[in-house]
C-alpha cells in the first residue's frame, strides 16, 4: 500500500479508536447533570456507566473475532455506523432509559480496537507496525484523557448533549472515508463464530462485572451480588469446556496459554485495575470541598484542567513509544509503564495536599499509561497468528477492562467504608484506596518481568504464522 494510502487509513482508524475512547470517560464527570436534566435518582444515572460497559467487554471479543473471520474492513465500517447510531440517539434522548439503551449501542465501538490493531497488522510494512501500533495505542490513551478534560468546559458552553453531538459530527465524516480508503483484510481465519462460546463469553463477562459495579448499591453481602459471582465461576468454568472443545472457538485458548500472552494478560489486568480506578477516583477527591479536610473544592473543569498533564504525557509517551520500540524492546516499555504508574500513585498516596501534586501525579502516571498501553498491543500482536489478531488483541482490552472494574471496586470499599457525618469520605479511605492502586501497579510491573525474552530478531510471515502455536519470545 503506498505511504500517502497507510497515512489515511492510520487517520481513520485513529479517529475511530478515539472517539470510542473518549466516549468511555466523556461522560463521567457530567453525569450529575445528565441526572438533574433527565430527573433520575443516582442509583440509575450510573447505569449509563454501566450499560456502556457491559456492553464493550460484550462486544470487544466478538465482533473481534468476527472481523478476523469475515474481514476487518467490513465490521470496522459497521461499527462505526453502530456508534454514530449510538451517539446520535444518546444526543436526542428525552430520558435516561433512552440514554442506557444508546449507550449499549455505543459500547459496540469496543471493537474498533482490535479491528484497528488487526488492519494495521494486515496493511502495513512490517517495519512500521510495531510504531504504528504504538501511536494507535497512544490515541486510544489520550481519547480518555481528552474525555475527562473536555467534558467540564463542554457542558458549561454548550449543553451535556453536544458530549454525543461532536462524536456524531465527527464519526460521520469517518464512515465514508473509511468506506473509500481502507482496504480489505486479506488475512481471513477459517471456521465460523461458536455462538454457543460466544453467548457463555457474554454471560460470565455480565456476571462478574455488574455486581463489581453495582456493588456499592447493592451490598458486597447481597444474595444478587453473591449469586451472580457464583454463576459467573460456573459460567467461566462453561466457556473454557465450550471453547477447549470446539473446533472454531471464539478464542483460542492455546493462543491465550502462549507465555508471551498470558503474562501481557496478567499485567493488563493488574495495571487497568490501577489506571481506571484513579481515573474514577481521583476528580471526585479534587472536587471535594475543603471543610473535609483533604481536596480542593473543584469544579469539574478545574478538576479537568489538574488532569491534562495526563493527558499530555501518555500521548507523547505514547509516540515516543513507538520510536523506542526497536532500543527497548516492549517488555522494557511495558515494565516500565508500570513501574511509573506505581510510582505515581505511591507518591499520590503520601502527598496529596497541593494542586501541584496532584498534577505531578497526573503526569507521571500519563507516561506509564503512553508505554504500557503501546507495548501491551505490540506483545500481543506479534505473539499470535495474523488471523487470530483481532480475537486476541480484543480479550487482551477486555482484560484491562476487568482490572479497571475490580480495581474500581476495591477502592470504593476503601474510599466509601467509613463516611464523615456530612456523608463525604475520610481522607484516610483515600489514601488506602491509592496505596492498594499503587500495590496493584506494582504486581503489574511483576508480571511484565516475566514476559519471555525474545533472543533472535523477529520472525515475519509464514514461517512465523506456522510456528505461532510455539511458546513465542518477545523482546
Amino acid at each position: 500500500m503506498p505511504r500517502n494510502s497507510t497515512r489515511l487509513t492510520f487517520a481513520v482508524l485513529a479517529t475511530g479508536a478515539g472517539v470510542f475512547a473518549m466516549l468511555q470517560s466523556l461522560i463521567a464527570p457530567a453525569l450529575p447533570t445528565v441526572q438533574h436534566a433527565m430527573h433520575s435518582s443516582q442509583s440509575t444515572a450510573t447505569w449509563v456507566m454501566t450499560a456502556y460497559l457491559l456492553s464493550a467487554s460484550v462486544f470487544t471479543p466478538i465482533l473481534g473475532r468476527v472481523g478476523d473471520l469475515v474481514g476487518r474492513k467490513r465490521t470496522l465500517v459497521a461499527v462505526l455506523v453502530a456508534v454514530l447510531a449510538g451517539c446520535l440517539v444518546a444526543a436526542l434522548a428525552p430520558n435516561i432509559g433512552v440514554l442506557i439503551v444508546a449507550r449499549v449501542v455505543q459500547g459496540v465501538g469496543g471493537a474498533l480496537f482490535p479491528l484497528s490493531f488487526g488492519i494495521i497488522r494486515d496493511e502495513f510494512a512490517p517495519a512500521r507496525v510495531s510504531g504504528s501500533i504504538s501511536n494507535l495505542s497512544a490515541v486510544i490513551a489520550a481519547g480518555g484523557g481528552v474525555g475527562m478534560v473536555a467534558a467540564g468546559p463542554i457542558v458549561s458552553a454548550l449543553d451535556y448533549r453536544w458530549l454525543f453531538w461532536i462524536p456524531v459530527a465527527v464519526v460521520a465524516a469517518t464512515v465514508p472515508i473509511a468506506l473509500r480508503y481502507v482496504p480489505e483484510s486479506p488475512n481471513r481465519a477459517e471456521g465460523s463464530v461458536s455462538w454457543l462460546g460466544a453467548g457463555l463469553l457474554s454471560a460470565w463477562l455480565v456476571a462478574l462485572l455488574l455486581p463489581l459495579s453495582q456493588a456499592g448499591q447493592w451490598g458486597w453481602g447481597s444474595v444478587k451480588v453473591l449469586g451472580l459471582f457464583a454463576a459467573a465461576a460456573v459460567l467461566f468454568a462453561g466457556w473454557l469446556l465450550v471453547e477447549a472443545r470446539s473446533r472454531t472457538p471464539l478464542i483460542d485458548l492455546r493462543v491465550m496459554r502462549l507465555p508471551a500472552v498470558w503474562t501481557t494478560n496478567t499485567a493488563a489486568l493488574l495495571f487497568g485495575a490501577g489506571m481506571y480506578a484513579i481515573w474514577s477516583f481521583l476528580p471526585g477527591f479534587v472536587q471535594t470541598p475543603r471543610s473535609a479536610g483533604y481536596g480542593f473544592g473543584a469544579t469539574v473543569t478545574e478538576s479537568g484542567l489538574l488532569m491534562l498533564p495526563m493527558l499530555v504525557a501518555m500521548f507523547l509517551s505514547g509516540v515516543l513509544g513507538g520510536r523506542l520500540a526497536p532500543v527497548m524492546g516492549p517488555k522494557a516499555q511495558l515494565t516500565t509503564g508500570a513501574a511509573l504508574g506505581a510510582l505515581a500513585l505511591g507518591f499520590l498516596a503520601l502527598w496529596h495536599d497541593e494542586r501541584w501534586h496532584i498534577a505531578f501525579v497526573a503526569g507521571v502516571f500519563g507516561l506509564g499509561i503512553g508505554l504500557a498501553f503501546a507495548s501491551m498491543a505490540n506483545l500481543v500482536v506479534a505473539s499470535v497468528p495474523a488471523e487470530q489478531t483481532g480475537a486476541a488483541t480484543g480479550m487482551n482490552a477486555n482484560i484491562r477492562t476487568i482490572g479497571g472494574s475490580v480495581g474500581a471496586a476495591l477502592t470504593s470499599v476503601l474510599v466509601t467504608g467509613r463516611l464523615q457525618p456530612s456523608g463525604l469520605p475520610y481522607g484516610s479511605g483515600y489514601t488506602h484506596g491509592f496505596t492498594l492502586l499503587a500495590l496493584l501497579c506494582l504486581g503489574a510491573a511483576g508480571a511484565a518481568l516475566l514476559v519471555p525474552v525474545r533472543r533472535a530478531g523477529r520472525v515475519t510471515g509464514p514461517v512465523a504464522e506456522r510456528a505461532a502455536a510455539a511458546p513465542v519470545r518477545v523482546r
